[in-house]
């Protein structure tokens, strides 16, 4: 894939889900998935998500022994981002995406030792637009009457990986 496309791509991802606020980040756990919402970062998207958390909850273990994890999100738009979870303990990074509304929510500072930073980096993602009520329908009737949907083109997905 070329990085212009990919370019292209990670500037839809952006718009998608640039004005959610909360996201849902699902892992993987030996009895099965759990989600849980995570506040999005106020940061441009460029291929990756990043959300505060501390060690020693669920998900942090979740993402030590699997790194797959899906991240949903639900606006004018419905996107789900597929990626690779890293946990992330650099400072510099916790201080500059740090805000206030953290202190209160998270009831820490940036330089507190057990709060963490999740980068998911997006290996792909799909998302279904909201606003074409249209395409619903027909995508609907078709599924309702045994038709094949495919060619409603009701959703789209996208490749991020190189």
């Amino acid at each position: 894939m070329s990085n212009m496309i990919k370019q292209e791509e990670i500037e839809t991802l952006r718009e998608l889900i640039k004005d959610i606020d909360m996201a849902m980040l699902t892992t993987a756990t030996e009895e099965g998935l759990v989600s849980r919402p995570m506040k999005t970062q106020e940061v441009e998207f460029d291929g990756d998500l990043w959300f505060f958390t501390k060690k020693n909850t669920n998900k942090y273990d979740e993402i030590l022994q699997n790194q797959d994890v899906n991240v949903a999100y639900v606006g004018k738009s419905y996107v789900s981002v597929r990626g690779r979870a890293e946990i992330v303990e650099d400072l510099g990074k916790k201080k500059e995406l740090w805000s206030k509304v953290y202190e209160k929510i998270m009831q820490t500072s940036y330089d507190d030792p057990n709060l963490i930073l999740i980068k998911v980096k997006a290996e792909a993602a799909e998302y279904w637009e909201g606003g074409n009520l249209i395409k619903k329908i027909v995508f609907y009737y078709k599924r309702m009457t045994g038709q094949s949907s495919k060619s409603t083109d009701i959703n789209e997905t996208l490749e991020l990986n190189d």
